[in-house]
């Protein structure tokens, strides 16, 4: 399939014209249509896309081949592309380093040396010597498209349980040996999702496994009947113990951790990503059976530590931004709770270290760090290096010191340790990279929703910005699953930022930044929210001439991918590009695939209630696509492995909207191979990342100032 380029449009740019005119698509490959409707509580929907949702089919992999192929013959054709690769792929190349975690007799930690595909895992012994590569994940595979998906050693260090994740996948396989010769001790315990290891002594461990997949994919198997089970080293997987879950609960999630002195074992159970029944079982009682502490999933729970018998939680429950309640599991009504640390104005996370109490409190979207006694009683406020997000991951009972990491939009991830007794920080490990944070500036705004909330917002950019309404600006969002979306730095971003461009990302409503009454704010019949926040802001930044329609690009992914769906289809004049990535589009059959189940609580479905699906429907992206409508300029983007937001919400999206989209403007899908929920490997997010910044600018009319150094 060819796209055609006028030849005058090339003499343009070569000559350096300062604003290319985007080029219409000359044709999309014809999609297939099938007579498959649904009905549901009385209204017939059609899905005429169906045949998209197998995976496995040749029909999918040919339409799957012939997008690719318009879309990489159009990418190909933007004049700037490859200088943008190129400028990523500078920016990314310097030294990156995780903050170390001890275990045993050794630091670990990873580091990756500018361009790597997969970080690698070092180790140094505590008394000093050289670093030693521990764990290189670039050797699981070829193309390096296998990544490390998490590591649970044993309490003394001797033995580690490593998860590997073939293509990025969500379903992983763990493989388990010992540390000092890095031999493999058994066979690979494989049909792992969302898995948790929690080891007792070095002797066996906890795990979380799914039995044989129902289907014949592993991209739309539904994740069912979890179960929680005891490893023995050296036994066969089949005398494995079941400790907790049968087939009655198929929706249950389930974790398991072991507080730090391994006394107590801790069951987390949910049919979501919010609320939790908690149990525990002491271990060292022989005969000691599973106490349940919290029989509902109403609110968030989590234990985070034991005192001797008793059994530190944080908890929502009357504290809509958490609070801190000791338990005595032989009592564990609420009634009995006592509270440690009380609920603040601002969300609260909690973790300990030192024998200290760690409150790491998100302050309008920014990190704030207090110290308490074992007790509760209030210390010091911990100095951090500026205003952005702190990792603060706590340490053990034993330990003098805490590693963390500080970063911002301006501000490079660097490692600091921080004294638990002077209360001190000090710099452990900053990357060296060619990047000067005083020719930016990075502000935080608050603007008003449809409905008058205030929501938060930062906008970082060149000094010295022009405010004519014609700077090419990207507008992020989430808004979802009470997850919080704080500043940090992206290397990636800067060839946006010094190429004139403004980021914004908006804190929306159905996200955590301001706890369970902001997340609630914009879930099931309250999902509108989000999206008028999201135009909302959109509009702020028209109104105050940092950009205007004609300029602005609007980009999210997965829960982010369904934001950019529904807004573009909305509001479809109000945005020039959209960048929906790995996206929820079929609010009306999520649920039957993969991991969608556990969206519910966020979501509502389409069975619930007919008032929920007209809902749903009303905003769901595939079935708002109307004909004859010119939608923006769309990118959508997904991965032919990913197993958490299937990609048949992506293909029948892109289908549905280049068949009834009238207009100039391009709307191409670019479909990514052997990834899975996101890039696989360093490689691939930078080819990526090319081509949305390349995309953006390109149908904006924007010639950045990198194309026209190297044209």
């Amino acid at each position: 399939m060819k796209i055609i380029f006028p030849i005058a449009l090339l003499a343009l740019l070569a000559a350096g014209c300062q604003k290319p005119a985007p080029v219409k698509v000359s044709q999309y490959p014809t999609t297939a249509k099938v007579d498959t409707v649904d009905t549901y509580f009385g209204v017939p929907v059609a899905d005429p896309y169906r045949w998209l949702e197998n995976d496995t089919s040749k029909e999918t992999a040919d339409w799957v081949t012939r997008q690719n192929e318009v879309t990489f013959g159009y990418l190909k054709n933007i004049p700037f592309r490859e200088a943008i690769k190129a400028r990523l792929n500078e920016v990314n190349n310097y030294v990156k380093l995780s903050a170390p975690m001890r275990h045993g007799d050794y630091f670990y930690f990873f580091k990756n040396d500018g361009l790597q595909n997969q970080s690698v895992c070092y180790r140094k012994k505590i008394t000093g010597g050289d670093p030693e590569v521990f764990l290189d994940p670039n050797t699981f595979a070829a193309d390096g498209t296998t990544r490390l998906a998490g590591m649970s050693f044993s309490r003394d260090g001797s033995r580690l349980a490593y998860l590997i994740a073939p293509s990025g996948s969500d379903w992983t396989h763990a493989i388990i040996i010992g540390t000092s010769d890095k031999m493999q001790l058994q066979d690979t315990i494989r049909n792992l999702k969302f898995a948790s290891i929690a080891w007792k002594g070095n002797e066996g461990f906890y795990y979380t496994s799914y039995g044989h997949l129902k289907g014949t994919s592993r991209i739309t198997a539904k994740a069912e009947n979890q179960k929680l089970y005891y490893h023995k080293i050296g036994e066969s997987r089949d005398q494995d113990q079941l400790i907790f879950g049968d087939d009655k609960n198929p929706k249950r999630y389930l974790w398991s951790y072991l507080t730090e002195d391994e006394r107590f074992l801790v069951i987390g159970a949910t049919n979501g990503t919010s609320g939790q029944e908690v149990y525990v079982r002491d271990l060292n009682d022989p005969k000691g059976k599973i106490v349940t502490l919290v029989g509902n999933q109403e609110n968030d729970h989590s234990i985070i530590a034991n005192q001797g018998s008793l059994l530190l939680m944080q908890t929502n429950l009357n504290a809509p931004n958490n609070r801190l309640v000791l338990i005595d599991p032989a009592r564990p009504l609420p009634e009995n709770w006592k509270d440690v640390i009380a609920e603040e104005k601002s969300v609260a996370s909690f973790s300990t270290g030192g024998g200290k109490i760690f409150a790491d409190y998100t302050v309008d979207v920014k990190s704030l760090i207090k110290q308490f006694d074992a007790t509760g009683k209030f210390e010091r406020e911990v100095e951090l290096p500026g205003i952005g997000t702190a990792v603060w991951g706590g340490s053990r009972e034993n330990e003098k010191e805490i590693y963390y990491t500080f970063t911002s939009f301006l501000y490079p991830t660097t490692i600091f340790s921080y004294s638990i007794e002077s209360g001190k920080s000090a710099l452990y490990a900053e990357p060296t990279l060619d990047f000067n944070p005083d020719e930016y500036e990075m502000k935080q705004v608050f603007y008003t929703s449809k409905d008058s909330t205030r929501v938060p917002m930062f906008i970082v950019h060149k000094k010295g910005l022009v405010m004519n309404g014609k700077n090419a600006t990207l507008l992020y969002g989430y808004g979802g699953f009470n997850s919080v979306m704080l500043p940090s730095f992206s290397a990636s971003r800067l060839v946006w930022l010094e190429n004139g461009g403004v980021y914004a990302m908006a804190n929306l409503r159905g996200g955590g930044e301001y706890g369970e009454e902001w997340h609630k704010a914009g879930i099931k019949m309250k999902k509108q929210n989000v999206f008028d926040d999201f135009i909302a802001a959109a509009e702020y930044l028209i109104a105050e001439k940092y950009t205007s329609s004609d300029y602005l690009a609007i980009q999210g992914g997965s829960n982010g991918g369904l934001l950019v769906g529904a807004c573009m289809t909305q509001r479809p004049e109000l945005f020039k590009v959209a960048l929906p990535a790995v996206g929820v589009m079929d609010m009306l059959r999520y649920h039957r695939f993969s991991a969608g189940p556990g969206w519910a609580p966020d979501y509502g479905t389409a069975d619930d209630s007919k008032e929920m699906f007209e809902y749903l429907k009303g905003y769901s992206p595939l079935h708002n696509i109307k004909p004859g409508v010119s939608y923006p300029a769309t990118l959508v983007t997904t991965s032919d492995h990913d197993d958490r937001v299937v990609p048949a919400h992506s293909y029948k999206f892109a289908a549905t909207l280049q068949e009834n989209h009238k207009g100039n403007h391009p709307v191409l899908i670019r479909i990514e191979t052997n990834s899975a929920h996101g890039a696989s490997n360093l490689t691939k997010n930078i080819e990526g990342t090319a081509d949305a910044f390349a995309f953006a600018w390109y149908n904006m009319g924007v010639l950045p100032p990198i194309a026209k150094e190297k044209m």
